[in-house]
């Protein structure tokens, strides 16, 4: 079989998170603090206006880039919230979530050899969809001491002739640091001076809570070398709906169009309806600083909480995840994660699988209630005093 697989494929190693959902799902009484979603239901205005579309007979095909009553809402939304114009005729197209938007990007941009600078921990799809598209992922590894935010000088010297582009994620999966409006100039900086592209992933982009979010798009100079993603998934309480969209120049969007137009030719038109609903709803503010203010009580408690048991954690900017250090334990995070689940009936992931720099932690979301962190904090507190 393996003579009819292509190399890349068969070059790609499995998602190692999914190896621990599957343990999990086979065990009782397991509380999990593995899975990468909010815990709120998606709010009812958008539910409304979904189950509406599918009453009218709305269920037809849109435009390969999306109903254009939807990318007029995600330019008044870009404008309005992060400061970014964007044309919704010629410069947006909604895809069928975040990771399709990342998948198109690379085929659009890449050609076989060209490197993509990933600041590492990062999110496990980045490294095989730059892979995947001919191109060479290139991990720049943050730390703890830094707050896992990449420094300047790391960045300037990993530059090479065959550096194409800088993936950005801020808010951070999984580490939950976030870059302010000062450091990301420092980065736009060197973009601008080595002729780079970059892609930043904004889906966290509701989720921060110390700190005004900054799109760098939104920097002099920036907005003619980004490629924005961002969705609906994390901030809109909407995962299962799968949709998100990618903003960027004429010239990449019309690539980026070509590759949708043979593979996905359209998001879902019932979640598209949703969507215009979530975000020219008069409730949207309120339920996105409802759930924000609740993920912030949550993330306090759960530093707190780490660092009193001996396990070192920085205070993460924004998304739902805190990535405590389990270095002290003398285990590698796979050990200590298989370790927690066997003994104590807790899921988090082991910090290995988001890159190198990784290594020596462990993700836990915080997107579940407070009862349930609670419970967590136990059962890990109980799993250290046997150690």
């Amino acid at each position: 079989m393996k003579s009819y697989l292509s190399s890349k494929t068969e070059q790609i190693k499995p998602s190692a998170i999914r190896r621990f959902f599957d343990m999990a799902a086979n065990m009782k009484d397991v509380v999990s603090l593995g899975v990468g979603e909010p815990d709120f239901v998606t709010p009812w205005p958008i539910r409304d206006a979904a189950i509406s579309s599918i009453e009218r007979g709305y269920t037809f095909y849109t435009e390969t880039a999306g109903l254009i009553e939807l990318r007029r809402e995600i330019a008044n939304y870009m404008q309005s919230c992060f400061n970014v114009s964007y044309s919704p005729e010629s410069e947006i197209i909604v895809t069928t979530g975040g990771s399709q938007a990342l998948d198109i990007t690379m085929r659009a941009i890449l050609n076989p050899g060209d490197e993509v600078m990933i600041m590492e921990p990062s999110y496990v799809a980045y490294a095989p969809l730059v892979s995947l598209a001919g191109g060479v992922p290139k991990p720049i590894e943050t730390s703890i001491e830094t707050e896992f935010k990449p420094k300047p000088e790391q960045i300037q010297q990993a530059i090479t002739p065959n550096t194409k582009a800088i993936l950005l994620c801020s808010p951070n999966n999984p580490t939950g640091s976030f870059l302010n409006k000062e450091e990301l100039k420092a980065i736009a900086e060197i973009i601008i001076e080595q002729d780079l592209i970059v892609i930043t992933d904004e889906i966290y982009a509701e989720l921060t809570y110390d700190e005004p979010f900054c799109s760098i798009a939104s920097l002099q100079g920036m907005r003619e070398r980004t490629i924005l993603i961002s969705g609906f998934s994390k901030g809109f309480a909407m995962t299962g709906w799968r949709l998100g969209f990618v903003c960027a120049p004429q010239g990449f969007r019309q690539a980026m169009l070509k590759i949708q137009q043979y593979t996905m030719l359209c998001a879902p038109s019932i979640t598209q309806y949703g969507a215009v609903e979530a975000l020219k709803s008069r409730d949207r503010y309120q339920y996105i600083e409802e759930m924000r203010t609740s993920y912030c009580q949550r993330r306090d408690y759960m530093v707190k909480s780490f660092n009193e048991m001996g396990l070192d954690c920085h205070l993460p900017g924004g998304a739902f995840y805190v990535f405590p250090s389990i270095y002290k334990t003398g285990m590698t995070s796979e050990h200590f994660a298989e370790k927690l689940l066997l003994e104590e009936r807790v899921a988090v992931v082991p910090g290995s699988v988001f890159g190198a720099g990784g290594e020596g932690n462990i993700r836990c979301s915080y997107a579940a209630s407070m009862e349930i962190l609670k419970e967590a904090v136990s059962r890990i507190n109980r799993f250290l005093e046997s150690l």
